[in-house]
């Protein structure tokens, strides 16, 4: 629980309130925030009103404490705290510089591509980085990696950690993970994230994939309008839990080839629009030979660029006549 931001400090929530949210998980002003109206409404019986009103107290209380900007604000302030976002190092400086830097905190950013071209690798490679001091690209921060396709592996990370000339069992310990068995427990996991990134001071979440659980949960068109709808709540919160506790989010997403398309690369994202609406930056993946081709495809400034990078000991890589630039 964060201190000084225990729920009854909010005007209309008494002891029977207080018990109800807590019993679902929802301890402090930064939980209540994150959630969406249908979450709260339901730990409360079912009161919308109550939820949305709620809801509303809380984020009006993080603006009050400097937690969150304001509804209205300045383009010139909001300028100057853009310039203090966080940012993780890739590993490649081919990617960092097509992402303006790195993986930016209180923001979203999407994976896709086909198997092997390099998504889990990137992940696991940020989740070393992340926990490195700012002048060595990371932002001092844990790791809490959702795993929904058992791709994870501990191996992978000590050795890039001992390629990279780091302390492998460190970075290790510095890594939650949780392991996700279908939908529904991905979103139970979700729910409860909140404390953990406090009390491990979480910069970076990865889920690894966001879509797989949900394709496969869900089978048939008579499903589809019930999976996007589930899709929906669980990134709208991914986003939320970004903003809010001000984390980078990497999310990994598949593939799928478009029938109707008959000129140029038929590979599309799946999750469909809501994947694509509510993600903050999304880069296609591709292989190319023993090379790996990133491509910004949605950005709301960066130009679509392509960008070089290759797979080996240390992850995420430049390639040979890159790095000697």
């Amino acid at each position: 629980m964060s201190e000084g931001l225990e729920i009854d400090l909010l005007e209309g929530v008494g002891p029977v309130t207080k018990q109800k949210l807590g019993n679902a998980g929802v301890y402090d002003i930064i939980d209540l925030a994150s959630r969406g109206m249908s979450d709260i409404s339901d730990m409360l019986g079912g009161d919308n009103e109550k939820a949305s009103e709620l809801i509303n107290k809380a984020r009006n209380y993080l603006i009050e404490k400097g937690l969150l900007t304001k509804e209205f604000i300045p383009a010139s302030e909001l300028y100057k705290f853009r310039l203090q976002i966080e940012r993780i190092s890739t590993g490649s400086k081919n990617l960092d510089n097509l992402l303006d830097g790195g993986i930016e905190s209180g923001a979203v950013t999407e994976l896709y591509g086909e198997f092997g071209s390099g998504k889990t690798q990137i992940c696991c490679t940020l989740a070393v980085i992340a926990q490195l001091p700012k002048e060595q690209g990371g932002v001092n921060g844990g790791v809490i990696y959702l795993d929904t396709e058992n791709t994870f592996r501990p191996e992978r990370i000590a050795e890039i950690a001992k390629a990279r000339g780091l302390d492998a069992e460190k970075l290790l310990e510095g890594i939650t993970v949780a392991k996700a068995y279908n939908s529904s427990h991905q979103e139970l996991i979700l729910k409860e994230l909140g404390k953990f990134i406090e009390t491990a001071k979480v910069k970076l979440i990865v889920v690894d994939s966001v879509v797989s659980h949900y394709r496969a949960d869900y089978l048939g068109r008579g499903t589809l309008a019930e999976r996007q709808q589930r899709l929906n709540s669980f990134m709208h919160q991914l986003l939320r839990l970004a903003e809010i506790y001000n984390v980078a989010v990497v999310v990994t997403n598949q593939v799928q080839a478009a029938p109707d398309f008959f000129f140029g690369d038929p590979t599309r994202a799946t999750g469909g629009h809501v994947v694509a609406h509510l993600t903050t930056y999304r880069i296609y993946l591709r292989k190319s030979s023993k090379m790996r081709i990133a491509r910004m495809v949605d950005s709301p400034y960066h130009a679509e660029k392509e960008a070089l990078f290759i797979i080996n000991e240390k992850g995420v890589d430049d390639p040979p006549e890159e790095r000697k630039k």
